[in-house]
């Protein structure tokens, strides 16, 4: 159950990073408190939080973070969750060779069933089906025993169950979209899937989504995957922070379901339960039997539909390729949306 919170029953708060910060209630429970402004031109903002509490308030499930309330204050909306003490996916994990030997086989294994259980919960279980359209490492967090929670719903769209697809303008994180959804603005399940496919990759290969260097200058996660998997050469892939020996089949495994996630053509997609079947410990002849066909990417900002129109605008600007993995440019944050 959420309940309307007032100020008063907020302590204190503390900013952990530009809109969320950390409060304490009356009753000593820290939350992680999110801040929206409203931009009355666009209702930005507003319309966040309204998606937010319409995709949360009657769902429940370990892998999904927990709404335990909201606040108006002004043109203020408040968000107020469970605090994660172990932040999101994208700093506590993507933050260096440091910090990813700190994650284990057996946790990277248990951090992308989870995942896969949150959107499954999402997609198949729960009426109207729920899509999140923004599914990336950042937006996935971590509590005190690294249980991943699925978070930021603002984005998030809900499906009736006779409902194929809906048509919305663009908006997600470049990298992890869809080419589907980015050219035509047709959302459906799938378009999570894809987005699923990334997060997987970056989590068993411990790369970034985009990377620079000087002699191939930008390339992509996805297309890596899919060279070294027409090269027989997937194991490489794996971070090498682990034990690639050792890991061997089940390393590739996953890396194999990755691709079939990121596949161009939605219909070839596995819905999420699926996926957790291919990522269980008998997954391995379903997956062997699967055929994985060529993956889609959107390497250009000219293809991604915004308001009916294809944008002239290159991918990424030279400042994004120095951003921190797993945070590519967001069309939603940057452009306004009427969806």
């Amino acid at each position: 159950m959420w309940v309307f919170f007032f100020y008063c029953e907020l302590i204190f708060f503390m900013c952990i990073c530009g809109f969320l910060e950390k409060g304490l209630l009356k009753d000593g429970f820290f939350v992680a408190v999110k801040v929206l402004s409203v931009e009355l031109e666009s209702m930005r903002g507003e319309r966040e939080f309204v998606s937010e509490i319409a995709a949360l308030s009657d769902i429940k499930h370990e892998n999904l973070v927990k709404l335990r309330g909201c606040c108006v204050d002004g043109a203020r909306r408040l968000l107020v969750y469970d605090y994660m003490e172990n932040n999101s996916l994208a700093q506590t994990f993507l933050g260096g060779e440091q910090n990813r030997s700190k994650f284990t086989w057996t946790l990277r294994k248990d951090i992308s069933i989870g995942i896969a259980k949150g959107l499954s919960y999402l997609h198949e279980e729960v009426s109207p089906h729920v899509v999140h359209r923004d599914i990336k490492a950042s937006n996935i967090l971590l509590d005190e025993n690294f249980t991943p929670k699925i978070a930021d719903f603002g984005l998030a769209r809900l499906f009736s169950e006779n409902m194929s697809h809906i048509s919305t303008r663009v908006a997600g994180t470049l990298g992890y979209l869809s080419p589907e959804y980015a050219v035509s603005g047709h959302l459906t399940r799938k378009s999570d899937v894809y987005s699923f496919g990334v997060v997987l990759l970056e989590i068993i290969s411990g790369s970034p989504v985009v990377a620079f260097d000087i002699t191939r200058g930008e390339h992509f996660l996805v297309n890596k995957a899919w060279e070294m998997y027409n090269a027989d050469q997937l194991l490489e892939l794996v971070d090498p922070v682990l034990d690639r020996e050792i890991l061997n089949d089940e390393a590739v495994r996953f890396l194999k379901v990755g691709l079939l996630c990121v596949q161009e053509k939605a219909s070839l997609r596995p819905k999420m339960s699926m996926v957790i079947k291919m990522l269980s410990n008998d997954g391995g002849i379903i997956v062997e039997e699967m055929k994985i066909t060529q993956p889609g990417i959107i390497a250009d900002l000219m293809d991604v539909k915004i308001g009916g129109k294809h944008s002239s605008h290159s991918f990424f600007s030279k400042a994004s390729t120095s951003m921190s993995p797993g945070s590519p440019l967001q069309i939603g944050k940057r452009r306004k949306s009427n969806s």
